[in-house]
């Protein structure tokens, strides 16, 4: 039985978080330009990614050797895309301001991390946003001194909602979004879920919490 092709994983990245990942070099190779083994992030070895962005430039080189770039930019950095030979006609329906998402393996050329695709396809600009939230789950960024001050506000406001409700018999969690309303969701989530679980609130019933102390 033949065997069987294992094909990397391809981790859905920041671009900014890509830039800043380890890289781990072969230097036992002959030639100028170590070949790039994979980038660590975190406890992750990474030579495949899968990277939605904009084309903010495109180049096609004239001379003999030929090759293009794209120049990728989701909101956090920029990275390039290359191609060599025949496959750089990959780039030929991209212009500028399209959205796309590019899966390929991690390549490095003078020291500058680019990647080599196995697949472009353009998409909706709002597949940009999508990623953003589902890759904060994956790679979550530690939240700056200003954002925990934030953080600890916004529990005391949650705590002084519910309090103030216990004459109501509790508050929904739905009202008390609406109410702050200024506030992302997902973090009110993740505050009153905390408050549950270090038992100062409770959940008499699905979606309304009541104070406990």
């Amino acid at each position: 039985m033949p065997e069987q092709f294992k094909r990397e994983t391809a981790y859905k990245l920041r671009i900014e978080d890509l830039l800043k990942s380890k890289q781990i070099l072969d230097e036992s190779g002959e030639g100028s330009n170590p070949k790039l083994q994979f980038v660590e992030l975190g406890d992750k070895k990474i030579l495949r990614v899968n990277i939605i962005a904009n084309v903010i430039d495109k180049f096609e080189s004239e001379s003999e050797r030929r090759f293009a770039s794209i120049t990728l930019d989701d909101g956090s950095g920029q990275v390039r895309a290359r191609l060599f030979g025949e496959d750089i006609q990959k780039f030929q329906d991209l212009v500028q301001g399209d959205t796309i998402v590019v899966i390929g393996l991690l390549r490095t050329f003078n020291e500058e991390l680019y990647i080599l695709p196995d697949l472009i396809r353009k998409i909706d600009p709002k597949y940009l946003l999508i990623r953003k939230l589902e890759i904060e789950k994956s790679f979550p960024r530690p939240l700056t001194q200003e954002q925990k001050q934030e953080v600890r506000a916004l529990r005391d406001e949650i705590i002084e909602m519910i309090k103030n409700s216990e004459s109501n018999e509790g508050i929904d969690k739905e009202e008390i979004i609406m109410k702050l309303k200024d506030s992302r969701p997902d973090l009110i989530n993740q505050e009153i879920q905390k408050l549950l679980e270090e038992g100062i609130i409770y959940e008499p019933k699905p979606g309304r919490v009541r104070y406990l102390g």
